[in-house]
């Protein structure tokens, strides 16, 4: 039983780009994760992801790219305000403008820098370079 779909997936694609594999299949398809992967698919951590087998509830095939050094969820789901992720970028990323902190925020799922031109805070959800 999973309890927690976004890291199996986050977790998928780390061992996967480790490896040199190109493609995965992630299963569920919900909602939230596809919106997950979009964001990284936006910043070209992800060539493509596409919802194969809809009849059985769905499963993500996705194509990797290689520019994938490290990706993780943050646990627990910390609430940051948008003047605060600076801090946040320090402690999960390894430099300035070196990756991206994926968080869900009152207009969906967007990366930080979209969060800081919008003014936007969220929870954080994950973080890839």
């Amino acid at each position: 039983m999973r309890h927690d779909p976004l890291n199996d997936i986050i977790n998928s694609i780390k061992s996967a780009s480790r490896t040199g594999r190109k493609f995965i299949e992630a299963e569920p398809a919900a909602l939230l994760l596809g919106r997950v992967l979009k964001v990284m698919q936006e910043y070209n951590y992800l060539k493509s992801f596409e919802v194969v087998d809809e009849n059985r509830g769905g499963k993500f095939r996705i194509e990797l790219s290689d520019t994938i050094n490290n990706c993780g969820i943050i646990k627990p789901r910390l609430p940051v305000k948008s003047a605060s992720l600076g801090k946040y970028e320090a402690r999960y990323l390894p430099a300035q403008d070196f990756g991206i902190l994926i968080l869900t925020t009152t207009k969906g799922v967007m990366s930080h820098i979209e969060a800081r031109k919008q003014g936007l805070g969220g929870k954080l959800l994950a973080y890839v370079y």
